[in-house]
């Protein structure tokens, strides 16, 4: 059986404790329940990819703050603008990824999708784990992403090193995901809790 524990201090320490050690772990967000790692171990990397059953899509990465999302992102000012707008909160956005994340991350892909989450609890589990977690959906490729920790469970129970439960995510759903790769050409991967006219507000700011 997997160790499930509530959402509190004690679920942050033993979160960080499992992030460290290069284990995974089902933790709460605004949008739905996912499943994180260290993403500079690669090794936990892989391990994520095969809980998922995941070929080559690329990870996304969920940050404590824009200080940390910096850490492997480049940041235009357009990206700071729509950042500073909406984080945290339900958006991703896919920038051009620096040297220090691994490739086995993103596919090798030269971006990443990176996001603050607007979750108080989620934001100090992942800095104390330090700063970034992988954020992809705690389900299997290709299955709903889960609203709850037993939905989670249900689905990798038993794959992963710890689960945290904070009750129901807030949104139940995913993150809008907005690509700012390319300066010229914006585009909206998947519309979610934040819309595209919103977004288009900021850019034309």
């Amino acid at each position: 059986m997997v160790l499930v524990l509530e959402a509190g201090p004690e679920a942050i320490r033993r979160a960080a404790e499992v992030v460290a050690g290069g284990g995974l772990l089902i933790y709460p967000t605004d949008t739905v329940y996912g499943l994180g790692c260290d993403p500079f171990n690669e090794e936990a990397v892989r391990r994520v990819f095969e809980v998922k059953g995941r070929g080559d899509k690329p990870l996304p990465v969920l940050a404590s703050s824009l200080e940390k999302a910096k850490r492997i992102a480049f940041f235009r000012p357009l990206a700071l603008r729509i950042a500073k707008a909406f984080w945290p909160g339900p958006l991703t956005l896919v920038l051009p990824r620096k040297p220090s994340l691994p490739d086995v991350v993103v596919c090798g892909a030269p971006s990443v999708g990176v996001r603050v989450p607007g979750h108080e609890f989620a934001l100090e589990l992942i800095e104390a784990c330090g700063g970034l977690l992988v954020g992809t959906s705690a389900n299997k490729s290709g299955r709903p992403a889960p609203r709850t920790a037993q939905e989670a469970i249900a689905e990798l129970g038993d794959l992963v090193d710890l689960v945290v439960d904070a009750g129901p995510s807030p949104l139940g759903r995913p993150s809008t995901i907005v690509d700012l790769t390319s300066p010229q050409d914006i585009r909206v991967i998947r519309e979610g809790p934040i819309k595209l006219e919103e977004v288009e507000a900021i850019i034309r700011a």
